[in-house]
């Protein structure tokens, strides 16, 4: 039985306040499948991820919430931003500041037309703008070797509401983000929500042939060994339907608790921040898995879904404490 999940949204002035910098640009690079092995020497399977600097900037490295800003965690890119230019300049300076601390960035691609369909993080751009900011995130990424989880809850999502443009619009994300250096993640909901095959299929529809594989669990709750024998269904699925070799990565960021899908998926009090973030796949050779990841930012609040509970994406101090127990 599907079950909504919560989203995720960037404060975005607050970031891109501490991001902007001299803008990268040049063109997206080729579009053609990408290779079911990657070289073994690629740094994306060696070396650590990336810590932004925001989460720290925004408490004012407030010893408490340590545990939280000290981990690498993804980087958000949204509708929110001022400008598509805009969030070309935050890419660039989040791939500039991770190339500094020899790690790699993950970011969020999160502006698909009819985003979250209503719910708490609604929103998006209209088709054609969609292409013009993923252009935009592509010129910023080029030749980063980041890792991009694209459009959370998208293709779960489908036919909840007006989703005729989304496998049309990410199959175009991928080819241009992958084009750009990218190891591009679908993501694929979570193992309580649609079911292994299905997933599979709509995947293969979203162009996943031309990324390195799918995320799962994104602001979700569920163990990471629930979601890994999801991950690992959908994998097998894929090669049926003639897409071999993909992998994937679990976001862990709230995952530590007990949760039962009866808690809720909004801001649900069982929530506790679950293991650390690292790269799991270091030979490229074995497993399906490349990382666990901290995809949703821990102590960000899933809507306001509860009186006294912030909008989407804002920093909540007493989710954050809840985290921490």
């Amino acid at each position: 039985m599907s079950q909504p999940s919560p989203r995720s949204s960037r404060a975005a002035l607050a970031l891109a306040a501490a991001l902007v910098v001299a803008l990268v640009a040049g063109p997206a690079g080729l579009e053609r499948p990408a290779a079911t092995a990657t070289a073994a020497k690629d740094p994306r399977l060696t070396q650590r991820l990336h810590v932004p600097a925001w989460p720290a900037q925004r408490v004012d490295r407030d010893p408490r919430y340590r545990r939280i800003w000290s981990q690498p965690q993804a980087v958000w890119l949204t509708d929110s931003y001022p400008g598509r230019a805009q969030v070309r300049r935050v890419v660039a300076q989040t791939v500039r500041e991770a190339r500094g601390q020899r790690r790699t960035p993950v970011l969020v691609v999160y502006a698909i037309t009819n985003r979250d369909c209503g719910s708490y993080s609604a929103g998006g751009y209209g088709p054609r703008e969609y292409r013009a900011f993923v252009d935009e995130v592509a010129r910023g990424l080029r030749g980063s070797r980041a890792m991009v989880v694209l459009e959370p809850d998208a293709l779960a999502n489908l036919g909840a509401c007006d989703t005729s443009a989304t496998t049309r619009l990410m199959r175009y994300a991928t080819k241009r983000l992958r084009g750009a250096g990218a190891w591009v993640y679908l993501d694929a909901g979570h193992s309580s929500w649609v079911p292994a095959a299905e997933m599979a299929t709509r995947l293969r529809s979203a162009g996943v042939r031309y990324a390195r594989g799918f995320s799962t669990n994104v602001s979700n709750f569920n163990r990471t060994a629930r979601e890994r024998r999801f991950g690992d269904a959908v994998v097998r699925e894929l090669a049926r339907r003639g897409v071999k070799g993909r992998r994937y990565v679990v976001d862990t960021s709230r995952n530590g608790g007990r949760h039962r899908v009866s808690d809720g998926w909004c801001n649900p009090s069982t929530a506790r921040l679950g293991s650390r973030p690292r790269v799991v796949n270091r030979t490229n050779a074995r497993g399906t898995v490349d990382a666990y990841l901290w995809i949703k930012s821990p102590g960000e609040s899933d809507g306001s879904c509860r009186p006294g509970q912030p909008a989407a994406g804002q920093w909540w101090p007493e989710g954050a404490r809840r985290l921490l127990r």
